[in-house]
């Protein structure tokens, strides 16, 4: 008998031998088992909920004005009416202009603070069937 015909009949028998004493006996069982138990702690992963979105505020100028009146008040009190006999201190005050210096320019560098732009809050009311439509609901 030759190398050949002698590895093509103990190569099934070896294989099933292998696989006899990996599966049916247990050993595969027994090495995973004792892997595991040198790896020391498990690892557990901890799923941690996900943060709810907040829907972006969209305020009007009335609502922008009422939120600005009551700091203003919160900073007198804190500040404290008494000391300058009454006097509002913010009366009439208006934002400050941006810096110029600097060289440092903004894309609204020359806009005045106080105004209000181009009003869009009723962009996406008008246009929802046709945003639905474009995400494909």
């Amino acid at each position: 008998m030759n190398k050949n015909e002698l590895k093509k009949v103990l190569k099934p028998l070896i294989k099933e031998c292998i696989r006899e004493v990996i599966f049916e006996e247990g050993a595969l069982s027994s090495v995973v088992s004792e892997v595991v138990k040198g790896m020391g702690q498990p690892i557990v992963e901890a799923k941690q909920p996900f943060p709810t979105k907040q829907q972006p505020r969209y305020e009007t100028d009335d609502q922008a004005n009422t939120r600005l009146q009551e700091k203003r008040k919160k900073m007198m009190e804190a500040v404290g009416g008494d000391a300058y006999n009454g006097v509002n201190l913010f009366e009439g005050t208006t934002p400050a202009p941006a810096a110029t210096g600097g060289g440092q320019q903004g894309p609204l560098s020359g806009m005045d603070p106080n105004d209000a732009g181009v009003d869009i809050s009723s962009l996406m009311s008008k246009s929802a069937a046709i945003w639905s439509k474009m995400a494909g609901e």
